[in-house]
């Protein structure tokens, strides 16, 4: 097993994709992702799913059961499983950031070039890994 090594600022930043499964495996999985100005991700429950997510550019704001928080580059959030949440760009530019799932959410290999491409979807962790 190889695992993943990798600058992840750089990769961040260089996404253009509102959702590009970066890595997997079988207890967790590594996103990036890039909200257009006004964009959000969506009001989502994860119920056996802890999140981590991390700034590298832009600003915006997260919503964690009901409470609203200013986020912008470099601040990290932790979502634990249960929670109600929502991130949202409220800059001018887009918002890149990552987030780590644990366990895996996505199909491994996952990109959603918009986020109509993601709501399009009906795709879930299937268990296949990165390697």
């Amino acid at each position: 097993m190889k695992g993943f090594v990798g600058d992840i600022e750089d990769l961040t930043e260089e996404n253009n994709a509102f959702r590009r499964v970066l890595y997997t495996t079988r207890r967790m999985q590594l996103v990036l992702m890039a909200l257009q100005p006004g964009e959000e991700i969506g009001a989502e429950v994860h119920q056996d799913r802890d999140q981590f997510f991390r700034v590298e550019k832009g600003t915006g704001e997260i919503w964690i059961d009901g409470v609203a928080s200013d986020i912008k580059s470099d601040m990290a959030m932790i979502v634990p499983a249960g929670a109600r949440h929502n991130v949202k760009n409220t800059g001018k530019k887009p918002l890149k950031l990552y987030t780590l799932y644990a366990p895996p959410e996505h199909m491994d290999g996952t990109v959603h070039a918009t986020k109509a491409d993601a709501e399009a979807s009906k795709e879930h962790f299937n268990g296949k890994t990165t390697e």
